[in-house]
């Protein structure tokens, strides 16, 4: 009786281990597969106990095969039936370790894959598994088109040192787009539909493009030690005529038509950074721009119309403090991307930022802006009538500019200008002034709806700007609805005025002192720049 409780107890304790076995068995797989079987050092863990198990498994059958079958009992029997059995189902709980572990396997394959940055922690816990099943691993990564895709990307190392320069290339750079159109309506309803002083929105009484444009930009990053840039502005429509397409300006207008915009960067290792631009850039003297979307109102002011709009030349520019910014311009002159004198006009510019809310600029700029030579009749030393005779003008152009924004409140923007201007053709001449000031007020009711007003005087006694001496002043008034980024409405009312007929009416000789205009303009942009173009 001795020998048969001794007999029960082992086989007891082998029943017990078994089901200890097959509980942990059946605990690691589902551990496994719950954490997409990326543990590679639990699947060997889990092997080795379970060979353990096995050896053990081993002694306690032999010690089973050494009891003497005649002195067993019915009951003893039975439970060596079962031992049996469970043997048979271990041999079955190793055959799916082997093929949990050929699954690991394959989804190691597919990680790196997924992962370079871990290819080499992956392909050593492969190497740990000997019996990786290339099937299997193959109809894992057929398993759906999706998952084929994702299983071949393109990696840092399959891109070339060219294709690489290529997409960092279009990284940097913003291609933007801009289409800019009205419709105005003159009151006067002059005879040959052109609004006087106007420098963009001159039809009247039709539908206009007033530009349409292509900026292209790379910025230099000196954080990634690419200290050069460049920037090209393409410009179509009736602004064109204004600017370069004006013979006015120009001495070959048909040449450089379409560029607003062409200049090349570069940021020199000086101190902070002294960045040097050369080529044809806008003007910064006065307030406004060229693009309608910057500024408050559709319409641009007198002074916009009459100061510099562009300059050829070099210029460079360095922050002396956080707050204070100093620039220099050495260029052709106004409006000359070819020079038409032997001299060059020059520049001094800065822009002082007190606060994060105001923005002040001081501007002078000088030169001889006359043609090279001009043709004037003198008279005869003899006294017998006169004789041409060609002079170099040698008289200056200088102008004082200045102006500030100021953030009244996040909704609330004022912009203040004033312009002092004097010019002389030849130096002993008597000067012709031009002065006067602007004030912008613009007041943001909701993201998308805006109201804006504009008030100005123009002192022009010697007919410097309009050809006529007087003073100028207008009022305009611009609402604004932008339905998203990338498209606006503009609907302004506009009223000029002078103390002398000047503005075109119906009549061919009728002029008026007063004209009044409604215009509704449209405007879009599209591209990755954010901000004032």
């Amino acid at each position: 009786m001795k020998r048969e409780s001794n007999t029960k107890s082992r086989l007891y304790r082998f029943i017990a281990v078994k089901l200890f076995c097959l509980t942990f068995v059946a605990v690691a797989a589902g551990q496994t597969i719950d954490k997409n079987l990326t543990s590679m050092k639990s699947g060997a863990s889990e092997k080795n106990q379970n060979v353990v198990a096995n050896e053990t498994t081993s002694k306690v059958v032999e010690t089973t095969t050494k009891i003497e079958t005649p002195e067993s009992t019915k009951r003893e029997k039975e439970l060596l039936d079962r031992v049996e059995q469970l043997e048979l189902e271990i041999k079955n709980l190793r055959k799916l370790e082997e093929q949990l572990n050929e699954l690991k396997a394959g989804f190691s394959t597919f990680k790196t894959n997924q992962n370079p940055t871990n290819a080499t922690s992956t392909n050593t816990a492969t190497t740990q598994n000997a019996e990786i099943s290339q099937p299997n691993v193959a109809a894992l990564n057929s398993s759906s088109p999706s998952q084929e895709a994702q299983q071949k990307p393109v990696t840092s190392q399959q891109i070339s040192d060219d294709d690489r320069g290529v997409l960092d290339f279009f990284r940097d750079t913003t291609i933007n787009f801009g289409v800019d159109g009205y419709y105005t309506n003159n009151f006067n309803r002059p005879f040959n539909r052109v609004n006087r002083l106007r420098a963009y929105d001159l039809s009247s009484n039709s539908f206009s493009l007033n530009q349409a444009n292509v900026v292209i930009e790379n910025l230099p990053n000196v954080a990634e030690n690419r200290r050069f840039g460049f920037r090209l502005d393409l410009q179509y429509g009736q602004a064109t005529e204004t600017l370069q397409g004006n013979p006015n300006n120009e001495l070959r207008p048909e040449a450089f038509r379409p560029i607003w915009q062409a200049y090349g960067t570069y940021v020199a290792p000086v101190g902070k950074g002294l960045t040097v631009d050369f080529g044809k850039f806008a003007s910064s003297l006065g307030y406004e721009t060229n693009y309608t979307k910057d500024n408050f109102n559709y319409s641009r002011s007198y002074f916009f119309n009459f100061l510099p709009y562009y300059h050829f030349g070099a210029r460079a520019s360095y922050p002396v403090t956080d707050k204070l910014t100093a620039t220099y311009w050495l260029v052709n002159g106004a409006q000359q991307t070819e020079d038409f004198n032997n001299a060059k006009s020059q520049a001094i510019l800065f822009t002082y930022k007190p606060t994060e809310k105001i923005i002040l600029q001081g501007n002078y700029y000088t030169g001889r802006e006359q043609r090279d030579q001009q043709i004037v009749e003198i008279a005869n030393p003899n006294g017998n009538g006169t004789t041409s005779q060609r002079i170099i003008p040698r008289g200056k152009f200088q102008v004082l500019d200045f102006y500030g924004t100021f953030l009244i409140t996040d909704k609330l923007t004022l912009a203040l200008e004033g312009d002092y201007v004097v010019n002389r053709v030849n130096s002993g001449d008597e000067p012709t002034k031009v002065k006067g000031g602007v004030a912008y007020l613009r007041y943001q009711f909701t993201p998308k709806f805006a109201l804006a007003g504009r008030g100005e005087y123009l002192s022009d006694r010697g007919g410097l700007f309009s050809g006529v001496g007087q003073a100028l002043k207008e009022v305009t008034v611009t609402s604004e609805y932008k339905f998203g980024e990338g498209f606006l409405v503009r609907g302004e009312y506009r009223r000029d005025w002078s103390n002398q007929p000047y503005f075109f009416t119906n009549s061919l000789t009728g002029l008026k002192k007063e004209q009044n205009t409604a215009t509704l303009g449209f405007v879009w942009w599209f591209g990755r720049k954010k901000g004032a173009w």
